[in-house]
């Protein structure tokens, strides 16, 4: 914008010179207020009266042409080779439109006769004045304008108000034009303090890397004072690490305009001061104040790199959680035969016989490998929650004797609770090993003893709690923790403690499941789990669970021996007929011997449309639909529903190595049906089946 004394023909600051011309004026003025006549204040007045005069008339005019005439020469120098290499015609013209310089295809055009763009335009248009005068006004206001000859040729301005220079251009029809900046035909030095106050982190780089300059911005950003380190000029090769490729065969691409995109992820070299990797996004421009030389504007985005990363740890994480399940899920059905049978072995002999010892550490290390699957399901959160109204006062105490067992002598166990906990839902076999296994972390953390402490309190929660980018909802917890005042967790750690098979532990001392089980757990319970640890200190363990308003908890159901299951049933006047769905043959083998040794009549189908042609004739009667959930084909509650159309009063168990959240998969919960969860013992299996039946007992007829 330009300044109000330019706008009338003087230079900058011309009019603040003009109090100190008047000042003996006024002094003059004042003296012949006291002394009238007095000769001094009349020639005081005169000679200032003349000075004023001079210098608004004469000499500010003057000087402000030569100032204006020096800023001209200077930018002219600066764009002349720019203008001179240009193909198309191009005059440089001062303010008032007089041609300073003129490239050669200027020069040919019009046998270099024109002194002034007036006679430039007066050759192409006949009304020249109006033209230019509209064309002046338009480029004045917007910075660039341009007026069509007829034939498809055009003549543009580019100029501005602050500019020296004015610069027109010949456009033939179907050129693509060269774009001359003002910027160009500005002051060196104005254009260097116009970068550098600009809000955005830009470095003038030249054609081999070399950083010409770099604005406060871009030194603030990239956390340096200065960009000549021992006296050497710093490039940007030894800034930044390329893209996959020499960073100065992207820069000369650049410079050569060859580039499709002009714009890379660059990973600053060395650290930043939080010892974090930092990343910016370099985009690349030609310099217009620099023939062949690039400006680079940087965008921090290593906060976005961070989220990159932890997306595609996310991902990774759901990947192993799949593969998680799904192996355990297949590995159920082999648990579930291999168990199955042992227990109908089982039966079949006494406690002395020599064979029942082997069997029975078949049935152990069974239960090991189930409980083993059992993790892999916890991690994955697709196990099987039984869950039920605790008092975790209850647990902890039941829980007590195993854990001062597991501790050891050297390490003392602390227990504290809130005499008014309030009652939480969970399944009180899986919360044990949360407990358990953060109490075993703790005891490996304090190899020369110490104290480990398990503390239960209420925890009311107003307002979401934000920590480790996880919300707590407001709401009543039950807060538990297990603290230890053992070596710690360090820093590079503390963020990987609960992924799966992540341990610190030497080979053979840990599985790194410990903690990826608790995490699953807790989640899968509608839990949150977070740690604490400062190297040297110790560790805490933080548990929010959601609390409960009642405290009715249901009485466990006594146990029943498996003898006394097996024993067929002789009291009803037949046996219920029962319709068997399992498309794993030793698990359907396994099912069916069980059954059938208790007395049920079973029919057997190895997938759900082999299940729905049996169903076919109406005349079968079936009392028990006993399917798995996850067949090939048609699934178990997909089947069931088509059957219910027909046999609505059958009562239905679901068979599955998944949890029960399956069936929020795209299925409605299914009346009169019960979950059965793989791996099943013999007793699980007859229990399930007796219980379903007694709820919903078949006619008799």
């Amino acid at each position: 914008m330009a300044y109000w004394d330019e706008r009338v023909g003087l230079p900058r600051g011309a009019v603040s010179a003009v109090p100190l011309l008047v000042l003996p004026m006024v002094l003059g003025s004042a003296a012949l207020l006291v002394m009238p006549g007095a000769l001094a204040g009349r020639v005081a007045v005169i000679v200032a009266t003349i000075a004023v005069a001079w210098y608004l008339l004469g000499g500010a005019v003057s000087l402000a042409h030569i100032l204006r005439d020096q800023r001209a020469r200077r930018a002219l120098s600066a764009i002349r080779g720019e203008v001179a290499a240009a193909p198309e015609p191009v005059w440089v013209c001062d303010a008032e439109g007089r041609i300073l310089f003129q490239n050669n295809a200027a020069r040919d055009m019009f046998d270099g006769n024109a002194v002034s763009v007036l006679d430039v335009l007066s050759r192409l248009r006949a009304d020249a004045v109006s033209e230019m005068a509209q064309l002046s006004a338009r480029a004045m206001r917007l910075g660039s304008a341009e007026i069509e000859l007829g034939n498809g040729d055009a003549l543009s301005l580019s100029g501005s108000p602050d500019a020296p220079l004015q610069i027109w251009a010949y456009h033939a029809a179907g050129a693509a034009p060269d774009q001359f900046e003002i910027a160009a035909a500005l002051d060196q030095d104005d254009s260097a303090q116009d970068i550098e106050t600009l809000p955005v982190a830009m470095l003038r780089v030249a054609a081999d890397g070399r950083v010409r300059q770099a604005n406060r911005a871009a030194r603030r950003l990239l956390e340096r004072d200065g960009f000549a380190p021992n006296g050497q000029a710093l490039n940007l090769a030894t800034l930044f690490e390329g893209p996959g490729r020499p960073l100065i065969q992207w820069l000369t691409e650049a410079g050569a305009g060859s580039l499709a995109n002009p714009t890379e992820i660059l990973r600053l070299r060395g650290q930043g001061r939080g010892g974090q990797d930092r990343h910016f996004q370099v985009a690349l421009a030609p310099d217009p104040a620099e023939r062949g030389g690039l400006v680079a504007v940087l965008t921090d985005i290593s906060a976005m790199k961070t989220l990159e990363a932890q997306f595609v740890q996310s991902q990774k994480m759901q990947a192993i959680g799949q593969l998680a399940g799904g192996v355990a899920h297949d590995f159920n059905n082999l648990l579930t035969a291999i168990r199955g049978h042992c227990d109908l072995l089982m039966l079949r002999r006494d406690k002395g016989d020599p064979d029942y010892s082997d069997l029975d550490q078949i049935s152990q290390n069974t239960n090991r490998a189930a409980a083993l699957v059992g993790q892999l399901l916890a991690f994955s959160r697709k196990q099987t929650l039984r869950m039920e109204t605790l008092d975790l006062r209850d647990t902890v105490a039941d829980l007590t004797h195993l854990l001062n067992r597991l501790v050891g002598e050297r390490i003392t166990l602390g227990v504290s609770h809130d005499p008014a906990l309030r009652p939480i839902r969970a399944d009180k076999r899986q919360l044990e090993q949360v407990i358990m296994n953060l109490v075993v972390n703790a005891r490996d953390a304090m190899p020369s003893g110490g104290e480990i402490t398990i503390r239960t309190e209420n925890a009311l929660l107003d307002q979401a709690l934000q920590r480790d980018r996880v919300s707590l909802p407001a709401g009543d917890y039950v807060r538990v923790t297990v603290s230890d005042r053992g070596c710690g967790i360090a820093p590079e750690h503390l963020a990987k403690i609960f992924e799966p098979f992540f341990t610190t532990k030497r080979t053979g001392e840990g599985t790194g499941l410990g903690l990826s089980t608790a995490y699953g757990i807790v989640k899968q319970t509608g839990g949150y789990i977070f740690c604490d640890s400062q190297p040297g200190v110790g560790t805490s363990f933080t548990i929010y669970l959601p609390a409960l308003q009642h405290q009715a908890a249901p009485a466990p159901a006594a146990r029943t021996e498996t003898r006394s299951l097996i024993a067929p049933r002789l009291e009803r006047q037949r046996q219920p007929r029962l319709l068997l769905v399992e498309d794993e043959a030793p698990v359907r083998a396994f099912a069916a011997r069980a059954l059938k040794l208790k007395g049920y009549e079973v029919i057997e189908a190895d997938s759900a449309e082999a299940a729905l042609t049996i169903l076919a004739d109406p005349a079968l009667r079936v009392d028990l639909f006993l399917t798995d959930v996850v067949m090939p084909g048609m699934d178990g509650p997909s089947w069931v529903a088509r059957a219910r159309k027909t046999r609505p009063d059958a009562a239905v168990i679901f068979m599955s190595g998944y949890t029960e959240d399956i069936f929020a998969e795209g299925h409605e919960p299914t009346a009169n049906s019960a979950f059965l969860p793989k791996p099943f013992t013999l007793t699980e299996l007859i229990g399930a089946v007796e219980e379903r039946l007694r709820v919903s007992p078949p006619a008799l007829h």
